[in-house]
């Protein structure tokens, strides 16, 4: 049984938060949250899964978050072109992790059934919850379906030896998180199962969310599935950068060799 390397791979960022942005009941609401976006990538030898797919500099002119690197792009230092990758895992289809589908044509989508019933159903009426998601992206995934490229899962799934998936739901109806078996222990790509380490390890609730006891719920599952608390690894966090050592480019950060420093909670 091999090892698994993994990566996050920022692709871009958000400065203009506030910590009311991040966290429900929060003491500190209007002071600065800047937010990471990242994607990740699993290797083993030759074969590649990637871990959502960013969005794209036209999604970041519609909403006024502009990106710093192509999701493809960001790729190139680890001589990967867009065209290489030939399996996605999607967490869930909110546009900052599914809004670069189209940019990987060649690829076949692991998405939790419950995540596509949700983003195509009547909850998809109410603004609120509707937000998140881009239509276009959604339906690129309804093409996948149509051309025999998505496998979807109910639950716990294997996508390879050392990588499997849970569902979780809680800020989405399907979102899930990704176990991978690496040299440091069994590591968990938590997405957004938590946003930050601060709504894990103080048990704050990200605001954005569709079911709050998912949520919390979905904390002690995250600490479950980790080796250690340490190996779990939150979406968006710009500590990430600062804990894990960094990787073959200034915006990756290698993480399957465990942390180098500390999480401050």
């Amino acid at each position: 049984m091999s090892d698994w390397d993994v990566f996050a791979i920022k692709y871009a960022d958000r400065n203009s938060r506030i910590r009311g942005d991040s966290f429900v009941f929060d003491d500190n609401h209007d002071q600065p949250h800047p937010m990471d976006y990242f994607m990740w990538l699993l290797r083993q030898g030759d074969r590649l899964i990637l871990v959502d797919t960013g969005y794209d500099t036209e999604e970041g002119a519609r909403r006024d978050r502009p990106i710093r690197l192509d999701p493809g792009a960001a790729l190139a230092p680890f001589g990967v072109t867009p065209e290489d990758i030939d399996e996605v895992i999607v967490t869930h289809l909110h546009y900052d992790h599914a809004g670069g589908l189209h940019l990987f044509p060649n690829a076949t989508l692991h998405l939790q059934a419950a995540e596509m019933a949700y983003a195509t159903g009547p909850c998809m009426c109410h603004d609120t919850l509707r937000m998140p998601f881009t239509a276009d992206h959604v339906c690129e995934a309804v093409r996948r379906v149509y051309s025999g490229r998505v496998v979807f899962h109910e639950g716990d799934g294997e996508i390879a030896d050392g990588v499997t998936v849970h569902c979780l739901g809680g800020h989405s109806r399907g979102l899930q998180a990704v176990r991978v078996r690496t040299s440091a222990g069994w590591l968990v790509l938590a997405s957004d199962a938590t946003h930050f380490y601060e709504n894990l390890w103080l048990q704050k609730p990200f605001p954005i969310v569709v079911d709050l006891e998912d949520m919390l719920r979905g904390f002690s599952t995250l600490k479950r599935l980790a080796s250690r608390p340490e190996l779990i690894v939150p979406g968006h966090d710009p500590l990430v950068r600062h804990i894990f050592p960094e990787g073959p480019a200034p915006h990756i950060s290698r993480l399957d060799r465990g942390p180098t420093g500390t999480i401050p909670f």
